[in-house]
């Protein structure tokens, strides 16, 4: 059984939103020709509260892409994004719900970030998504949407360090790329973790 996960399609992270991601828009057609061929969909949705820690905003002097020690774990300071209730938060009209059968939101403690779907950034709670998946009877994962370099690549490593048969397609998701390069730098380290790049262009179930 395998199962589709939508990665954080959210209005904030598509061009005009809070934290774009360059492109983040044009993968939508493909996710949508992608859809049907599951025989499972399930999605992610960053759901910060508004006073989150990862945002640069809660620091004085702090600015965005500034790094810096949240408890413990190593934070990357962001705009204010995904926001609960936002339209920000909210999924892009385009894309095309009607299937995706649960949604696992994720961010909702203010003191830790969120990028995997199925973790936080500590590995202290899981969202629930594996639970799920397994009483599905899923066993091969597909990962698409927005970040390649953040959320995407985080979700199919805990995918596939979970024991999932784990696929990403590439030319379904697009990078924040902070630093020049952070995409392919992810896809490369996916790549060595043994987990598939394929592309969803190409690929029929």
């Amino acid at each position: 059984m395998n199962a589709l996960i939508l990665v954080d399609i959210q209005y904030d992270f598509i061009p005009g939103g809070a934290l774009a991601v360059t492109e983040g828009d044009t993968i939508i057609p493909l996710v949508n020709q992608l859809i049907p061929q599951f025989d499972l969909v399930v999605a992610t949705q960053d759901w910060h509260p508004h006073n989150h820690e990862s945002f640069a905003s809660q620091h004085t002097e702090r600015h965005v892409g500034e790094v810096i020690d949240l408890y413990g774990l190593s934070q990357v300071l962001w705009p204010d994004h995904c926001i609960q209730g936002s339209q920000g938060a909210a999924f892009v009209d385009s894309l095309e719900q009607r299937t995706i059968q649960k949604v696992f939101q994720k961010g909702t403690d203010p003191t830790i970030d969120s990028y995997s779907g199925f973790f936080d950034n500590g590995h202290r709670k899981a969202t629930g998504m594996e639970n799920y998946l397994r009483e599905k009877g899923v066993d091969q994962v597909f990962v698409v949407g927005l970040a390649a370099d953040y959320c995407v690549k985080f979700t199919a490593m805990d995918a596939q360090e979970l024991g999932f048969q784990t696929y990403v397609f590439t030319d379904a998701t697009r990078g924040v790329n902070l630093s020049p390069g952070d995409t392919q730098k992810a896809f490369d380290e996916m790549n060595q973790l043994g987990i598939q790049l394929l592309s969803g262009a190409n690929w029929h179930s």
